[in-house]
This record gives C-alpha cells, structure tokens and sequence, in this order.
C-alpha cells in the first residue's frame, strides 16, 4: 500500500472537548516516566529529531499511558514509538506491537532483534493477533499512529476498530493519531490523499462502541492546509516531490494532526 510504504520507509462534538493538559498537569508531565523514556540516549537521533513534531511526551501523557499497563500499538512501521513504549512499559507493564504480516512486519522484527537493548521487552504479535497472543478484553490501551488513513484506503477500518474494541478492558483507551482533513473537504479525498476528517475516525469508533473522551491540539499545524501534489506524502518525512519546492513542503513541516482519546465505556 503506497501510504504505508511511504510512512514506514521516510520514517464536534456530541461529548464535551478537555484541554489536552492543564499548565501544572503539563509541567508534570514533563517529569515523568514518559518524558525519561523520551529522553533516553539509547533513542535514534533521526527519532529524536522528528519529537518537535510528534510531541511524545505531551501525546502519550494525553492517551494517559502509565507504566504498569498493557499496551498494543497497532502497526508500529519503523519502530519510532517503540524505542519509547518498549523501555517504558518494560518495568511492570507490558507492550505489544501488532504488525499486519508482510515486509514491513518482518523490517521491524529484525530491526528489533538486531538491538534489544534499544527496545526493551517487546511482544511483538501478527495483526490480527494469534488466538492467546494477546488477553481478549485485556488491554488498557491501544496506540495508532497514522495508520487510520491506511484503514480507510483498503476499508478494513471498520473490522480493526471492532477488534480494538474487544481487546480493551471496561474502562480502557484508544489513542488515535492521524493527518487531518478539513471537514469542508471533499470525502472522496480521504481514500487518495492519506488525510481523513475527524469526524470520520469519530463514526469508525463509535460505531465500534467507543466513547470520544477528549481531543487535543498537541499535534496540530496551521501551516499544513491539506492540500498539496502527492497528499500528506509531499510533507516531510517523505517529501515524495523530491527536489521540487523542496523548501516550501519543509517550510511547512509535517502533517496538520488529529488527536483524539476514545474510551471503551465501563457498563
């Protein structure tokens, strides 16, 4: 699928909105096991460079990622989350990367084997996972970062969130990272361009059974207007234009992103 190649190989409102973090919560954060786990030198400096865009401190404390939990990330491409959720959820929790089967999956197991010490203990299962891979009805939190475009395109978004749903606790969150399309946009766009309205992931989930909880702006980028040549793929990391404009796709940076924190209800 070109959007996941390109990803992997470069690298409202029926419930009330929160903040994503108060100025003391924000300062917390910033103190936390997560935000170690961030700064840990064992960490890609390529990884680390991209952090002014993907804000992991600020986007896993959102998704209320502690330690001690179980954890699944749905397709984990190359790896960039995994060399903070691997070492972080090593102590007492538990992490599952779930990769769909293919070279992709098979990348990221050798990345991972090549250089445990990076990674931490790591689970690493096929999607859709082996029965007894991973505890039905046991997690406390699945991660998906830029994946739900994906779905979208080859229309498994809705058998996925069905199985994210099955997996989580009474109680448990998923975590959706995703490009952002303009909702005035034509939907048809959602299917080519690798961007996808919030209001979209909104009916996957809810559909599924899920609960929007609170939405955040802590990956947004007003320069990004969703409208470029090759879709979100022209932005860096990818820049699939090449040497053409080169420097206004970097002026603008990555992709403009959606936030959003979903929660299976408890009853």
């Amino acid at each position: 699928m070109r959007s996941l190649r390109f990803a992997v190989l470069a690298s409202l409102a029926a419930i009330a909105s929160y903040p994503a973090v108060s100025a003391a919560h924000g300062e917390e954060a910033h103190h936390s096991p997560i935000a170690a786990a961030v700064a840990a030198p064992r960490r890609t400096p390529a990884n680390i460079a991209r952090d002014a865009y993907r804000h992991p401190v600020e986007t896993l404390t959102f998704f209320g990622v502690r330690p001690g939990d179980a954890v699944l990330e749905y397709a984990p491409g190359g790896g960039w989350y995994s060399e903070i959720l691997g070492p972080l959820l090593s102590g007492g929790g538990t992490y599952y990367a779930a990769s769909p089967a293919g070279e992709f999956a098979d990348a990221f197991a050798a990345r991972v084997a090549a250089d445990p010490a990076r990674y931490g203990k790591i689970k690493i299962v096929s999607w859709p996972p082996a029965d007894g891979a991973v505890p039905q009805g046991g997690l406390d939190v699945i991660l998906t970062f830029r994946n739900v475009h994906n779905m979208a395109m080859d229309d498994s978004a809705q058998d996925t969130f069905k199985r994210f749903y099955a997996m989580l606790k009474p109680g448990g969150v998923l975590g959706v990272v995703d490009h952002r399309l303009p909702e005035v946009r034509d939907s048809a766009l959602e299917k080519t361009s690798g961007y996808l309205k919030v209001s979209t992931v909104r009916r996957l989930a809810e559909q599924a059974g899920f609960v929007l909880e609170a939405e955040s702006e802590i990956n947004a980028n007003p320069k990004d207007n969703a409208d470029h040549p090759e879709g979100v793929w022209t932005l860096p990391p990818t820049l699939a234009m090449g040497a053409r404009d080169r420097d206004t796709w970097l002026a603008i940076g990555e992709s403009d992103r959606m936030t959003l924190r979903f929660r299976k209800p408890r009853g």
